[in-house]
């Protein structure tokens, strides 16, 4: 009977501790507000919009192992998130939403294949500038793809001027953002939540409900902190391991973006590793792979270059403008040299001479060119490098003697150009001196203006109207990550949507330049006319076949056929046929497209390609595709047959 006693009050014993246990984590689940704030909105949130939102934070937080795995991920993470959306101008509330798209696992793939931190499909990826190939996926990088979806985040958000807007076309994308919005919450600060509102932004608030308290900077990891290197290569897992102190297995947990162990030269990436004790104030941030001290700030960021003086009705004719205060002109058509000189009445090699090119270097349309000698330094003291950029592009864009520009910066070829260098434009740079580069929040302000100056200039006058200054001819960025002890658990909570690819109209300006290279006069140069109408474009530091294809205004699958490459990687110094428009294709390959009588074109959708892909190469809008094809969103399938109107 004793024994019994004891039993049972054993039992009610347990009994008590797992209804103590419940009642206790039941108390640490946030209830949701009737009211909360979300970036610079108040929201104002009805009953039922409360019991809905609730479930799903109950959800979140009913394995508590598993909360506080995510939560560990997220404290390791938000530090670096947060930075980036701060230094990108995009509300630091958003770092909610990089924990429901991936719980912050690095190479998560979605049942759509979208991939990484923010959930990118490969398309989307490419037109926030992020370098996705069989070396580099920067979907698996936290900085860069922070970046890019911030990027995606706040070009949205200008069409709404309301970041729930912006939110919610992350899911849907920009299209289907404004037909499911429209404008009726355009530039509104208050916003009532209820059940007809939007269930994304309702699993959203859910999760901003759920961890607000659990992570960020302020709630310290009990595993350490993530210590960042940005590192120029090229370079390797095994280099940095030997450098840092740390196995190249953890190097490479904990940096998955890099897919074979090695880090190309074509930009800065950023390197994480795990570190115990307390974060410091910042990140360290290296001017190289092997360089160790803190990048400086440039004295002089110059804009407005090149400077257009005179008559810019008549800029194609010699004698009428100025460039940067030196006589020249502007090629109304490409053409060869020769031909060129003979038409603004100079002699070819006085012309070369005065432009610092090569024998073969072809005039491009668009750009401008000196009739004058160039000067010997720039009316700025120093030129921030940006990606695509050269050192004969950067003495045109001044009007500095390549020579000069050279001699200043103890520089000889465009393989020792960073993007982010600060280079000498007047003073020369001292023997020994080290390269100074930009801060990392200053460049993306930079590459955030430079995009938004492209965008301009696709609408501004052409330059032959009055204008102060000339579109500045640059190509933008383009392309081309976490714990081991990971819980699995599907990405996604809402099995029955499908990922949209999220694929818009953003087309940046690009105003194609030669790419030209520092080495010996025996260099063909970057581009040289074959006869049959073909280029030949040598391949510069940074450049992807995605740009050239930009540039060219060429498909990358073109690219790929007529080089015959299997798969997107080239070399600095490799040579890229371009073939002319119309130009037959060998006879077993099929032609994607085929014009009619009316200046219609009927394309045949290749793998890979994408309505934002198509509106850039035949230089439409994503919008006049659709609207031509009569297609309900941006979806569109291998083989689809797509009229594109040409102008």
């Amino acid at each position: 009977m004793k024994n019994l006693k004891n039993y049972l009050f054993r039992i009610l014993f347990i009994q008590i501790l797992i209804l103590s246990y419940s009642f206790e984590i039941m108390a640490q689940v946030p209830q949701v507000p009737k009211e909360m704030r979300f970036a610079d909105l108040t929201l104002r949130i009805n009953e039922q919009a409360r019991r809905e939102i609730q479930l799903d934070v109950d959800a979140l937080h009913r394995n508590q192992n598993y909360f506080k795995a995510k939560a560990d991920r997220a404290n390791l993470y938000l530090p670096l998130v947060e930075r980036e959306l701060r230094d990108s101008g995009v509300p630091e509330d958003f770092k909610y939403l990089v924990i429901q798209e991936s719980s912050l696992i690095p190479d998560a793939v979605s049942s759509s294949n979208a991939v990484g931190f923010w959930q990118f499909k490969q398309g989307t990826a490419e037109e926030v500038f992020l370098r996705v190939d069989n070396q580099i996926d920067e979907r698996k990088n936290i900085v860069s793809s922070t970046k890019g979806a911030a990027l995606y985040l706040k070009k949205n958000n200008a069409q709404f001027d309301n970041w729930m807007c912006a939110l919610v076309s992350y899911q849907m994308g920009l299209g289907g953002a404004k037909a499911y919005f429209g404008s009726q919450f355009n530039g509104k600060k208050v916003i009532d939540v209820d059940r007809n509102s939007h269930w994304y932004f309702k699993k959203f608030l859910a999760h901003k409900i759920a961890f607000e308290n659990h992570a960020g900077a302020n709630f310290v990891s009990n595993t350490g902190y993530l210590e960042e290197i940005r590192v120029q290569g090229p370079s390797s897992v095994r280099e940095l391991s030997n450098r840092l102190g740390v196995s190249e297995e953890h190097l490479r947990e904990y940096n998955k973006w890099i897919g074979r162990g090695e880090i190309p030269n074509d930009k800065t990436y950023s390197v994480v590793y795990l570190k115990q004790g307390t974060p410091p104030s910042r990140p360290i941030v290296a001017q190289r792979e092997n360089s160790g001290s803190a990048p400086q700030q440039s004295q002089a960021i110059s804009t407005g270059f090149p400077r257009i003086s005179g008559n810019q009705q008549n800029s194609t004719s010699p004698r009428q403008i100025r460039v940067n205060n030196i006589e020249g002109i502007r090629a109304a058509n490409s053409a060869p040299q020769s031909s060129f000189a003979e038409q603004i009445g100079m002699k070819p090699g006085k012309f070369r001479k005065l432009n610092d090119l090569g024998k073969n270097d072809p005039v491009v349309a668009g750009q401008y060119y000196y009739t004058e000698k160039k000067s010997t330094k720039a009316e700025v003291a120093n030129h921030v490098v940006m990606p695509g950029e050269t050192l004969w592009s950067i003495s045109q864009k001044y009007g500095i003697r390549l020579a000069a520009l050279k001699a200043k910066n103890r520089i000889r070829d465009d393989l020792d150009l960073s993007p982010g260098m600060i280079l000498n434009l007047q003073e020369p740079r001292k023997r020994g001196e080290d390269f100074v580069m930009v801060s990392g929040s200053e460049y993306r302000k930079m590459l955030e203006a430079l995009s938004a100056n492209q965008n301009n200039t696709s609408t501004a006058p052409a330059p032959s109207q009055s204008s102060t200054t000339s579109p500045q001819p640059s190509t933008p960025v383009n392309p081309s990550a976490a714990p081991a002890n990971r819980n699995p658990e599907p990405v996604r909570t809402e099995p029955s949507r499908t990922e949209p690819a999220r694929t818009e109209t953003y087309t940046p300006a690009r105003v194609p330049e030669p790419t030209r290279s520092s080495e010996p006069v025996n260099r063909t140069g970057p581009t040289s006319n074959l006869g049959s109408g073909r280029t030949v474009h040598t391949v510069a530091a940074g450049e992807t076949l995605f740009r050239i294809s930009q540039n060219y205004g060429v498909s990358v699958d073109d690219l790929k056929r007529w080089n015959n490459l299997s798969d997107n990687n080239i070399k600095v110094g490799q040579q890229i046929i371009i073939q002319p428009s119309g130009t037959s294709t060998p006879s077993n390959v099929s032609t994607p497209s085929r014009p009619t009588s009316s200046g219609t074109i009927i394309h045949t959708v290749s793998p890979g390609e994408t309505l934002f892909r198509l509106s850039q190469n035949y230089g439409v809008t994503v919008d006049d595709i659709k609207k031509w094809n009569n297609l309900p969103d941006n979806n569109i399938q291998v083989g689809q047959k797509i009229t594109i109107i040409k102008p």
